[in-house]
C-alpha cells in the first residue's frame, strides 16, 4: 500500500542529514511544534515586515542573508514585533544559512515556543537545492509489490505473477547469463518525478529463495557484477500459466501499459508452459524495448509493409488490366 503522507520529525531530519548538510543545533531543544511534512521551504521575509497573508508556517523556515540584514536594520521595538509575528504560528524548525549570527534574544524566543534553530555554513541557494532533494526522496510516493526485478541489457524488467510460477528461477537463469539482480520476491518502488525506481528491502537485498535449494546470496555466488542496488522499472512482465482459450497477443501492435504509483509502464503478458525458454524471451523483451526507444517498432514496420504491399498489388493489377498493347 502506498504511503500518502510520511512524517519526518526534526530530530530524525537532523540525525540523518547533519553531516551532509553541515547542520549544527543552536537551541537546547530539537523537537519542534510540528513535524516536517513536505519538501518545500519558506523564507519568512514578508512575515518579518508584517505581511502575514500566505504565511506557510508548516514548512521549514529559511533565514538567509536577506532576512538577517532586514532584522539588523530594525530598531529594538521593531525586532520584537517581527519576532512576535514569526512565532505567532506553530513552526517545525528554523535553519540559518551561511553561518550567519543570530540577533540577540532570538534563540531564547525560539526556545520559549519550542522551535529548534539549526545553522549551516552552506550558502542559501545551494543549501535549499540540496535539502529539497533530500526531502523529495524522503517524501516520494512509494509502495511494495511481490515480484522480481532484473536489469537485462540496461532495461529494468519487473517479473510478476502468482507464487510458484517460476519468477525466481527465471531471474536465476538471467543472472547466470550475465544480467543483474535488483530484488527478488519483494520489490520496494519509489516514484521520482515521472520515473519509478525499484530496489530490494534492506534486510532481503540480493538474497533469493530457490525452491529445493533454499536461501542463496546472489552476490556471494555470482560476484559483485551480478547485482545492482536499484533500477528504473521500464517493463512489467506478467507471467501466467498457458491457457489455450485465452486470446494472447500475437502481433504487439496494441502496446499495453499499467500504472504504478501513477506512472505508466509497458506491460506484457507471457504464457508459461513446460519447455518454454522464458530467459531468451526476457532478453528479447529488453532488446525490443530498446529498439522501440530508438524508433524501430517491428510490429508497426511489418504492418506498414503489408499495407504497402497490398496497395502495390492493387496498382499492379490495375495496370495489367488496363495495359492492352
Amino acid at each position: 500500500m502506498t504511503e500518502s503522507v510520511r512524517k519526518y520529525t526534526v530530530k530524525e531530519f537532523f540525525k540523518d542529514n547533519k553531516d551532509e548538510l553541515g547542520l549544527e543545533l543552536l537551541t537546547s531543544t530539537i523537537q519542534g511544534q510540528l513535524d516536517i511534512t513536505c519538501c518545500d521551504v519558506y523564507r519568512p521575509a514578508f512575515v518579518l515586515t508584517g505581511f502575514m497573508q500566505n504565511y506557510l508556517h508548516e514548512r521549514i523556515q529559511i533565514f538567509g542573508e536577506t532576512e538577517m540584514q532586514y532584522i539588523q536594520s530594525l530598531t529594538k521595538g521593531q525586532k520584537e514585533d517581527a519576532f512576535q509575528r514569526l512565532f505567532s504560528k506553530p513552526l517545525c524548525c528554523i535553519i540559518v544559512t551561511k553561518g550567519l549570527d543570530l540577533p540577540d534574544g532570538f534563540i531564547e524566543k525560539a526556545e520559549n515556543v519550542s522551535v529548534p534553530v539549526l545553522r549551516t555554513n552552506l550558502h542559501t541557494t545551494p543549501f535549499i537545492q540540496l535539502m529539497t532533494e533530500i526531502l523529495s526522496y524522503h517524501f516520494a510516493p512509494r509502495t511494495t509489490v511481490h515480484g522480481s526485478l532484473v536489469d537485462v541489457y540496461g532495461v529494468g524488467l519487473l517479473f510478476a505473477g502468482p507464487s510458484g510460477i517460476g519468477k525466481s528461477e527465471i531471474v536465476l537463469d538471467l543472472i547466470e547469463r550475465g544480467h543483474r539482480l535488483v530484488a527478488d520476491d519483494v520489490v520496494e518502488i519509489i516514484k521520482r518525478g515521472d520515473m519509478i525506481i525499484g530496489r530490494g528491502k534492506e534486510y532481503l537485498r540480493h538474497f533469493m529463495e530457490v525452491r529445493g535449494v533454499g536461501i542463496i546470496n546472489v552476490m556471494d555466488v555470482f560476484g559483485i557484477r551480478s547485482i545492482r542496488i536499484q533500477k528504473r522499472i521500464e517493463v512489467k512482465v506478467e507471467l501466467s500459466e498457458w491457457d489455450p482459450k485465452r486470446d494472447w497477443d500475437r502481433h504487439g501492435l496494441d502496446e499495453k501499459t499499467t500504472e504504478i504509483l501513477g506512472s505508466k509502464v509497458t506491460q506484457l503478458f507471457i504464457p508459461i508452459f513446460p519447455g518454454k525458454n522464458i530467459t531468451v524471451i526476457a532478453e528479447t523483451i529488453a532488446l525490443n524495448y530498446m529498439l522501440k526507444i530508438y524508433g524501430f517498432n517491428a510490429a508497426q514496420k511489418l504492418d506498414n509493409n503489408l499495407f504497402n504491399l497490398m496497395q502495390s498489388r492493387k496498382r499492379t493489377q490495375r495496370y495489367l488490366r488496363d495495359d492492352t498493347e
